[in-house]
């Protein structure tokens, strides 16, 4: 869900953000990520490795992080 969540606040921000100066860097860097976690969950070592409490872990503070940035971009 974390990755579908960083991917649409991504696109919504290259959305809303048009006309504005590195608009596609900045929402790429949303957008990356999220996808990059959802190729993750396709893979069977992406699936072992995203249930060990260290990948919870991570995912959640970039995550959180990532959702802030969203918020002051």
């Amino acid at each position: 869900m974390g990755g579908y969540l960083l991917l649409a606040v991504g696109l919504i921000n290259l959305r809303y953000q048009t006309g504005h100066t590195n608009n596609l860097g900045k929402s790429l860097v949303l957008i990356v990520p999220g996808a990059l976690l959802l190729a993750i969950t396709f893979l069977d070592g992406g699936k072992n490795w995203l249930h060990t409490k260290a990948a919870t872990a991570i995912v959640i503070a970039c995550g959180g992080l990532l959702l802030i940035y969203s918020f002051i971009n």
